[in-house]
């Protein structure tokens, strides 16, 4: 499905973002491992989630939507987890892969995971390693890739790991299996990242301790503890929200406002950039929600001036450089970004990907392994007039329909399909602010 984005007027309304893909799989996933009800509300409802419901359900959770919208899962407790009978589809969830090996690891049982085209070429290793560390084992494709199978340890084992790459995913990972295992499971961050799955632990009832050290931040959980079912509303999700926050940031005369979202500091990294960059973002009625900070916010089109990115704020924006990459074409001066290898392992490489499409929409970018240096024009609508092949990837998707709202000649993006995965109703909430973005042919 193509979709073309142009040049737009101002933006203007009050923009409902999905819930956060990050808080919905955990809810789900807990709510599985707990002993009774959990009611989840403003749930994720994109493909990814799904996923993740499917996978439980396979394994012997009750998961079921209310009419209203609401989720309920009925789990069957800690170690309770149940051989699925076919292999289990992620289609292009990296988050619910690797969680649920971590989930599976510490229960003997054996499943095999499959996903699409853009997920199989994503390793593993960086999940598989400590994993097998607790007793795990593993057969996949050459560099760990899907399809893989993991037999979850009938004897698992504690494991005190230090993450050797700043992953939340990894992290959650082994916490996950740590719940089954005895005694106590320990990761330590020498740089912290978003810690959705820690504050979860905590409301589903387990006993985990936080502190920071010299070494990092100490996560320890106590394992074989059943947890208690929890009452979870899903804020609103950040990294989907960084479209069209951009979107009117580069609109002449644009204001738009997102209400509830996620403000969890591990999340905020490219706020806290666009505000950097002049970006007029303004926070109400802050609040806490399910055991997060949420609020509201209000966005005005604003010149933006280029600036450096520190490295050690990528934990905190990591998904989000697509779309800063977009605002960093319209503003003044040259926008350094480093400290991104992360980003060749996402769904696409998205280095690679963003700095052609940039290039082909007539951006001077520069390339390095670690990160983009992007000239942008000033606020002067970039030339567009590219089809971009996104891979599969729908951040990248999003990103370049994002730009084409600034463009002088209209921005087409070859398969808008996994849009669908992270942000459903992305085009009619875009359109409904103002937006031209339109499909092939209309």
């Amino acid at each position: 499905m193509q979709l073309s984005a142009s040049l737009s007027q101002r933006l203007s309304g009050t923009a409902l973002i999905p819930g956060d893909k990050s808080i919905s799989h955990r809810a789900l996933m807990f709510g599985a491992l707990a002993v009774g009800e959990t009611v989840i509300t403003g749930l994720l409802e994109g493909e990814d989630v799904h996923a993740t419901a499917g996978a439980l359900s396979a394994m012997g959770a009750q998961v079921h939507r209310d009419h209203d919208g609401t989720w309920r899962v009925f789990g069957v407790g800690v170690g309770g987890l149940m051989e699925p009978q076919t292999e289990l589809a992620m289609g292009n969830s990296g988050t619910s892969t690797r969680l649920l090996l971590g989930l599976m690891a510490t229960t003997p049982i054996t499943a095999t995971l499959t996903g699409d085209a853009s997920l199989s070429k994503r390793p593993m290793a960086r999940v598989t390693k400590p994993l097998e560390a607790m007793g795990a084992q593993f057969v996949a494709r050459e560099g760990v890739r899907l399809p893989l199978t993991v037999t979850g340890a009938s004897l698992p084992r504690p494991l005190t790991y230090t993450l050797p790459v700043a992953s939340a995913q990894v992290k959650s990972a082994v916490l996950l299996a740590g719940l089954n295992a005895p005694g106590l499971t320990t990761v330590i961050e020498p740089v912290a990242t978003r810690d959705h799955t820690e504050r979860m632990l905590q409301a589903f009832g387990a006993t985990i301790s936080i502190e920071d050290r010299e070494e990092g931040r100490v996560i320890a959980l106590m394992g074989e503890q059943e947890l208690a079912p929890a009452t979870i509303q899903v804020p609103r999700d950040p990294s989907s929200a960084a479209f069209p926050v951009i979107a009117a940031l580069i609109t002449e005369g644009s204001k738009i406002t997102l209400p509830g979202m996620l403000l969890n500091p591990g999340r905020i990294g490219l706020y806290e950039t666009l505000k950097e960059m002049g970006a007029k973002i303004a926070i109400e009625n802050e609040r806490m929600e399910g055991g997060e900070p949420v609020g509201d916010l209000s966005v005005e089109y604003s010149p933006l001036t280029a600036v450096a990115v520190p490295p050690e704020r990528a934990p905190s924006m990591i998904d989000e450089y697509p779309a800063l990459f977009a605002a960093a074409a319209l503003a003044q001066g040259r926008t350094l970004a480093r400290g991104l290898e992360e980003l060749r392992v996402k769904e696409s490489d998205r280095l690679a990907v963003m700095a052609e499409g940039l290039k082909a929409c007539g951006v001077k970018v520069e390339e390095f392994e670690d990160g983009l240096a992007i000239h942008g024009t000033g606020g002067t609508p970039v030339p567009g007039g590219a089809t971009v092949k996104t891979h599969l990837d729908h951040r990248i998707a999003m990103a370049f329909l994002t730009l084409g709202l600034a463009a002088q000649a209209p921005v087409t993006v070859d398969d808008a399909t996994p849009i669908e995965t992270s942000f459903p109703g992305f085009a009619a909430l875009m359109s409904g602010l103002g937006a031209a973005i339109k499909a092939q042919g209309e």
